[in-house]
């Protein structure tokens, strides 16, 4: 596949996962006495959605970039990993109901505690792929 479809099969799969995301969020803010979802599945709900149209933006970068296509598939791809990755850590806090703010130390995955350096070098990782790889088609379009 070229750095375009992949983006756009990325587009549609997070797009679905928005609309499941925001159908799990109707039934938790109408069986709630405070009428609210778990901070989680909101974010989730709302994250989905995002990465949905933030892939429509790689997708035309990598449509317009000069670089080879491997390398915008490369770009294409740290971010779409990055992108899933984060939906679904916060689909997981989200079933599992256990932190407002994974961030917040001890950082809690259920039951178990994250150590500190896992969640430091996972947010670095993030930072750099996405942040890399939006840069790498950019460049690309800038060249062009």
């Amino acid at each position: 596949m070229t750095a375009d479809q992949w983006a756009l099969w990325g587009c549609g799969i997070f797009f679905l996962v928005g609309l499941l995301t925001g159908a799990w969020k109707y039934v938790q803010v109408a069986n709630s006495e405070k009428a609210r979802a778990h901070y989680y599945v909101d974010i989730a709900h709302r994250a989905s959605l995002m990465y949905a149209f933030a892939c429509l933006v790689l997708e035309r970068f990598a449509l317009l970039s000069v670089w080879e296509d491997w390398v915008n598939t490369l770009a294409v791809l740290a971010c779409l990993i990055f992108f899933a990755l984060a939906i679904g850590s916060y689909i997981l806090h989200g079933m599992l109901k256990d932190t407002r703010n994974q961030l917040q130390k001890p950082h809690s995955m259920g039951a178990a505690t994250v150590p500190q350096a896992a969640m430091t070098v996972f947010m670095l990782a993030l930072i750099a792929a996405e942040i890399g790889g939006f840069a790498v088609l950019f460049a690309g379009f800038v060249m062009r």
